[in-house]
């Protein structure tokens, strides 16, 4: 769910400042505002809401690619300069979020303080990850079929060492929360550009359309599934 929702932060991201001719700094005030509004409405939630969520995840993504895309191109930083920027900020959030004796783990966020800390370093981390993967991508010579491969191993490193390591889990979690915004970058471009380019030439609005039905799904299965557990708690406790 969260490679889809970041690559459909990608695509769709792209789909409003180039698609859709928005720019690249008016696409981010409006998509930070719209992840303002969804961020407001998960703080003041005091449950799990899976839909609820999974937007708030989504519009972290789509902020944090035209945000990336404003610092690189607009601003003209450049991916490199722009990816250590981003690396330096996150890493101040997780310094500022540890020497304030709180736990990493997502399992321990039952403070306002720590879950607004938790939204912020997604936020910056889908930043990071679209200056990343736009690095890999367009800089490093891999292009993006290369750039999606280099991550996507890395991920399956990650995954391997949750199996068969004794390596953090909360680590662990975190490392791949991080890796799955460029790869979601690196194959959103896949998607989107053309083959000429080494892309499958879907463009923004088919391949915004396609990972936004995979999401919905997902969604409405993680939605139910909670309805039902949620169910069976009850029953049980009577």
């Amino acid at each position: 769910m969260k490679i889809a929702a970041t690559t459909l932060g990608e695509t769709a991201g792209d789909l409003l400042s180039m698609t859709l001719n928005v720019g690249y700094a008016v696409s981010s005030i409006v998509l930070v505002g719209l992840f303002l509004v969804t961020l407001v409405s998960q703080l003041r939630s005091k449950e799990y809401h899976p839909l609820l969520y999974w937007t708030v995840i989504l519009s972290t993504s789509t902020a944090g690619t035209t945000m990336s895309d404003f610092m690189d191109r607009t601003l003209g930083l450049g991916y490199a300069k722009g990816t250590l920027i981003l690396i330096t900020i996150l890493a101040a959030i997780f310094l500022y979020w540890h020497y304030s004796d709180h736990s990493f783990s997502v399992k321990n966020i039952r403070t306002f303080k720590v879950e607004l800390l938790y939204w912020i370093a997604i936020l910056f981390s889908n930043t990071l990850g679209t200056a990343l993967g736009d690095f890999l991508a367009d800089s490093s010579g891999l292009g993006f079929a290369g750039g999606a491969i280099l991550i996507g191993g890395l991920l399956a490193m990650t995954a391997a060492a949750y199996y068969f390591t004794e390596v953090s889990n909360t680590l662990l979690f975190w490392i791949a929360f991080v890796l799955t915004r460029p790869f979601g970058a690196t194959m959103g471009d896949v998607l989107t550009k053309s083959t000429a380019h080494g892309g499958l030439n879907f463009g923004t609005v088919g391949s915004s359309i396609i990972l936004g039905s995979i999401l919905g799904i997902l969604m409405l299965y993680t939605t139910f599934n909670q309805i039902n557990n949620t169910q069976v708690a009850v029953v049980e406790d009577e």
